[in-house]
């Protein structure tokens, strides 16, 4: 079998960058809302754990998962 014919990453590689995605795009979805439709009022609800300490949180870590998925060794 030729080199062409292998795929660069393994099966378990795969399976851990679609995680990885799934993982920040969840992050990008905890970070959404708290805007006001009023923009004269102040909306201190943009200022809460979630979006300032647990989404951040979230992105970097299937940011790692895609780092593992890319840089680690799979298989036999």
């Amino acid at each position: 079998m030729d080199n062409k014919d292998k795929m660069a990453t393994s099966a378990k590689g795969l399976k851990l960058m679609i995680a990885g995605l799934i993982v920040m795009a969840s992050g990008f979805l905890l970070l959404s809302g708290g805007g006001s439709d009023d923009p004269q009022v102040f909306n201190y609800a943009m200022f809460d754990f979630r979006r300032l300490v647990a989404a951040p949180l979230v992105i970097v870590a299937g940011i790692v998962l895609e780092v593992i998925a890319i840089m680690g060794k799979f298989g036999k």
